[in-house]
């Protein structure tokens, strides 16, 4: 295919996607809207995925902690619910959601192309994104040497060098989980300012080290991290790092619509039930979008839930209108 028709194949798929008013969108294309998407298509309601792709694993070349897929790319994910959800007629295009507005039908997004799409009701799967420390070689490292998650990642930490870069108070629970996959574990505290004596002793009492001066530069060999240099100019040596990156809320489109939020270990995050409803009738919220600690198979169970009600929802629009039509004839008759 040339460029030329590709862009016509996307121009066209774009037009496409307003003429019909779906029963519902889904603004995000990871492991959560993907599942709630393939679920709503099998049930077969008429399913917009919009995704900008961009899933916030996309960094990592390996996932752990998901059954039957432990070690599977994410990317390779996604692309296996791609072509899932379309097996089953549902629509998946490539797009940036806008705005998000309600409206008496039920929901309107426009895309950054200008697109509209209508739809009876919304799930909202944009998730979240990492933001590390500035530090230099920190980001190159991202996914690789430097990672976040313990459940994902710390059991191919185990018999290894480890750093753990913490930026709050808190976040030494992460050293205290990820000791018990090494005894060679170092805990950088710089970024979190004075450690309370209690907690610095406790971290001592478990075999951890503990390293004041500040991280200056991460310290790769062929593309391999092999070291964290100080403000000094020493360096510690270290196979892998664990940072506490500030999870920011890709929230926008639940913005736009002013749903509820709440206070969470991880700063104001939106709103949701044990369904995944939010407070504006008719938006759902899952996987980080709703949960900000939803690893991925939390997250895709998350788009079932919400998948399994809002169906559950339309199923019984369906019957009560058919009841109104037959009391109407009796009336008639």
């Amino acid at each position: 295919m040339t460029e030329r028709t590709a862009s016509a194949s996307l121009d066209h798929a774009h037009r496409s996607i307003s003429d019909e008013h779906w029963d519902v969108i889904i603004i995000g294309g990871g492991a959560a809207g993907l599942s709630a998407a393939l679920i709503l298509a099998r049930a077969r309601r008429r399913v917009l995925v919009l995704d900008s792709q961009e899933p916030r694993n996309r960094f990592a070349p390996h996932m752990h902690g998901v059954l039957s897929r432990d070690g599977y790319s994410p990317l390779d994910l996604v692309a296996d619910g791609y072509r899932e959800v379309r097996a089953v007629d549902g629509v998946i295009v490539d797009a940036r959601s806008t705005t998000t507005r309600a409206i008496p039908e039920g929901f309107e997004v426009e895309t950054e192309a200008g697109v509209h799409a209508t739809a009876r009701r919304l799930i909202v799967a944009t998730g979240a994104r990492d933001e590390l420390p500035d530090i230099p070689g920190l980001a190159e490292q991202w996914g690789r040497g430097v990672v976040a998650c313990p459940y994902c990642d710390g059991y191919e930490a185990t018999g290894r060098a480890i750093g753990v870069l913490v930026t709050s108070v808190p976040g030494l629970h992460k050293a205290h989980m990820l000791r018990a996959y090494s005894d060679d574990l170092t805990v950088f505290t710089a970024l979190a300012g004075a450690i309370p004596d209690e907690e610095r002793l406790v971290l001592e009492a478990r075999g951890m080290r503990i390293e004041t001066r500040t991280v200056t530069r991460v310290i790769s060999d062929a593309g391999r991290l092999t070291a964290l240099g100080l403000e000094d100019g020493t360096t510690t040596p270290v196979d892998v790092v664990f940072a506490e990156p500030a999870l920011v809320a890709l929230d926008e489109p639940l913005r736009q619509l002013g749903a509820d939020r709440i206070d969470s270990p991880f700063g104001p995050w939106t709103a949701a039930d044990a369904l995944g409803r939010t407070s504006i009738d008719g938006v759902w919220a899952v996987g980080n979008s709703a949960s900000p600690a939803a690893l991925v198979p939390l997250a895709m169970g998350s788009g079932a839930t919400a998948a399994l009600a809002i169906n559950g929802e339309l199923v019984a629009l369906d019957v009560a209108a058919a009841a109104e039509r037959v009391a109407a004839s009796a009336v008639a008759s």
